[in-house]
């Protein structure tokens, strides 16, 4: 992970730490590649965790929207899920 990438999660971490309670819901959102695959890759992260999830094509087709309300026990939980699907190619997370 590079410098840049650390210091962003150093600082989503301070802020779910000072705007949430924790345990709490978090609510993901991604944008990946229309791609079964990567879409799936997606949603087996949150498997087994109680998560809603939606998707959602844009007007073209060619991206997916994913959006995941799923309860997070700390900010590091959540953190540890961002890096956990950042390796999906082409995925964006807002």
């Amino acid at each position: 992970m590079d410098k840049k990438t650390e210091e962003f999660y150093i600082r989503l971490r301070e802020e779910l730490n000072n705007t949430s309670t924790w345990p709490g819901e978090y609510l993901f959102k991604f944008i990946v590649p229309t791609d079964p695959k990567k879409v799936e890759q997606v949603e087996n992260a949150f498997d087994n965790i109680g998560a809603v999830i939606q998707t959602n094509k844009s007007k073209t087709g060619k991206y997916t929207s994913v959006s995941i309300n799923v309860m997070m026990e700390s900010p590091e939980s959540v953190v540890e899920k961002y890096i956990e699907v950042s390796n999906i190619e082409g995925i964006i997370s807002l």
